[in-house]
């Protein structure tokens, strides 16, 4: 295996030509998922590095006279760590576009982002780069079930997020609270989980209590809609509506473990391409 150290000119190496380039040149990419380094994490891979050199070189991209990274940020944190001048780079050229998404894609695949920076990253594929869940599904070879599951732990407080992944609970612990509709009743009972330090089987047993024993809680899950297929029928007849008076107008119905998800894609016009604005309803 050829092991990647700093370099002093330009190597070929399985078709890809390596660039020794300064780390002062090598900036972030804004779209990075990642949201935290851990000082730990960057000690270890750089008391890696410093044994067995940069197995796997940096990916970036050309801006102006600088670089972006692609993917690799934790690579060049622990170089800076360890002093390099130099760190071995491979160079695509693409544009900000194409970067971002293959930064986020392969973060995703390698599954090192905690549960709600992978659930952001998937949101930001949908939002800014018109990625649908199915399509997402493909390129992480999942399913479309588990791109949507991800996708529900954005309903959780940016709070209860942060108590969750700082307790170091587990994404089965999130699902479950997400029975809960009352965000007050459910970080209580957040709390509760963490401070009596529940498996995730405990947890969903102190769940299923409190909504058993809350009626209100009770009869809002089960009769939410008292004719779920009336609902249905209205949202269909709206569309349809909509579609008859001109408008490029679709709807797409998702059914997961504990909701149905409706999302209706509207077409709006500019001066310089067609843009779809998307409402959900879950």
């Amino acid at each position: 295996m050829k092991i990647y150290c700093q370099k002093s000119k330009d190597e070929q190496e399985g078709g890809e030509v390596i660039h020794a380039i300064e780390t002062g040149r090598i900036y972030p990419n804004p779209n990075q998922p990642r949201k935290t380094f851990t000082d730990d994490a960057i000690i270890k891979l750089a008391d890696s590095i410093r044994q067995y050199g940069m197995i796997q070189p940096i990916t970036v991209r050309k801006v102006g006279d600088t670089y972006e990274i692609i993917s690799g940020e934790r690579r060049l944190r622990a170089a800076k760590e360890l002093g390099m001048e130099t760190v071995p780079c491979v160079i695509m050229d693409i544009n900000e576009e194409r970067s971002a998404e293959i930064s986020i894609i392969e973060n995703l695949i390698r599954e090192d982002l905690n549960i709600f920076e992978q659930a952001q990253a998937i949101e930001a594929l949908i939002d800014t780069y018109n990625l649908t869940q199915e399509e997402i599904a493909r390129r992480l070879s999942n399913s479309q079930s588990f791109i949507a599951n991800k996708l529900r732990l954005l309903r959780l407080s940016t709070s209860e997020r942060e108590l969750i992944i700082k307790n170091n609970l587990t994404e089965r612990h999130a699902r479950a609270l997400l029975r809960v509709y009352d965000p007050t009743l459910r970080e209580k009972l957040l709390n509760d989980i963490i401070e009596q330090g529940l498996n995730v089987g405990k947890s969903e047993e102190l769940i299923e209590s409190t909504i058993s024993k809350d009626n209100n809680i009770k009869i809002r899950q089960r009769n939410g809609y008292k004719d779920i297929k009336s609902f249905y029928s209205m949202i269909d007849r709206a569309v349809d509506s909509v579609k008859s008076s001109g408008v490029n107008i679709k709807s797409r119905r998702i059914e997961n473990d504990d909701f149905v998800e409706l999302t209706i894609l509207i077409s709006k016009s500019s001066s310089t391409s067609d843009q779809e604005e998307s409402i959900t309803i879950a």
